[in-house]
């Protein structure tokens, strides 16, 4: 069985926090050539060189990159135990990386994340927001604890991870007063022909309109499409035509002025799934969310 050196491990810690091989020997009042060794047989332990040649500084490979951070985690969670078992208050706060799909809404995404606040530590929360699946390779190598999305892990993942479902709402249509009460009769049937924003054809959200559009026969003016929600809700507050978000959300729109909602499609639903490697969850702040989403963000959908 493999077995890990964490002498070793430690050693290549203090090298990377201290910026050199020097700087490492002096803080751990080793010789630079025993630093350097045993950084060697960690290296040789797990088949990958850790440091690549870039002048007298220490630069991390990849590798490097992940034992690292795993490093960090190790190292800095012993101290905490150390603080722990004697007594003392850690004051170490609690951390979260989290990874947001680009095309969930922002206002909505700051709900959800304010639930992980959920829970008496202290909280780092660190965001990244980019493509779901660039996002789900981050979170293969231990970038992120959690991934937030529109769309559980599809069989055409190829990493092991589990979709946790937050909440889901049903859609609305959203639109500035005088395009709402023009809509607002004889709804839906009325929509054929209205002015239409968007989301973009690839999202999960245009995916489920279009379905729901072609079962009810209506064919919409499509004024524009658009991957980023708040520049359509910004569109859509000029006047320019009808959009769609999520119930939840109604509010939030709603209380920034000269905005109706026409009327909502119990039929279509945005879903929200936050995805992690882990099969049971653990971490603090994740556990929070998905047990504070339906009851605090999706309280009047579930109701």
């Amino acid at each position: 069985m493999d077995w890990l050196n964490y002498h070793h491990l430690y050693y290549f810690w203090v090298a990377v926090q201290e910026g050199t091989i020097t700087a490492a020997s002096r803080k751990l009042l080793l010789s630079q050539p025993t630093v350097s060794a045993q950084i060697k047989k960690l290296e040789e332990g797990l088949g990958a060189p850790l440091f690549k040649k870039a002048g007298r500084s220490l630069t991390l490979t990849e590798t490097g990159e992940v034992v690292y951070r795993y490093a960090d985690d190790i190292f800095s969670l012993g101290a905490e135990l150390l603080d722990a078992v004697k007594g003392r208050a850690t004051g170490r706060p609690l951390r979260l990386t989290v990874g947001v799909s680009d095309v969930l809404p922002a206002l909505l995404t700051f709900r959800i994340l304010q639930t992980a606040t959920a829970q008496p530590k202290p909280l780092v929360l660190r965001c990244y927001e980019g493509k779901t699946n660039d996002l789900l390779g981050r979170l293969a190598i231990h970038e992120l604890d959690a991934v937030l999305s529109d769309t559980p892990v599809g069989p055409d993942v190829s990493i092991r991870a589990f979709s946790f479902l937050l909440g889901e709402s049903p859609v609305g249509l959203f639109a500035v007063p005088d395009l709402a009460a023009r809509y607002r009769r004889d709804f839906p049937l009325c929509l054929d022909g209205a002015p239409f924003l968007l989301p973009a054809g690839n999202t999960a959200l245009r995916k489920r309109l279009n379905s729901w559009l072609a079962v009810s026969e209506i064919t919409p003016h499509i004024e524009a499409e658009f991957d980023d929600s708040a520049l359509m809700r910004a569109f859509g507050a000029s006047g320019a035509g009808i959009f769609p978000a999520p119930v939840a959300m109604s509010e939030d729109i709603l209380s920034q002025g000269n905005m109706e909602q026409i009327g909502s499609l119990p039929d279509v639903k945005e879903r929200f799934y936050a995805i992690s490697l882990e099969r049971k969850l653990r971490h603090p702040a994740v556990l929070a969310m998905t047990r504070k989403c339906r009851e605090v963000v999706f309280a009047r959908e579930a109701g």
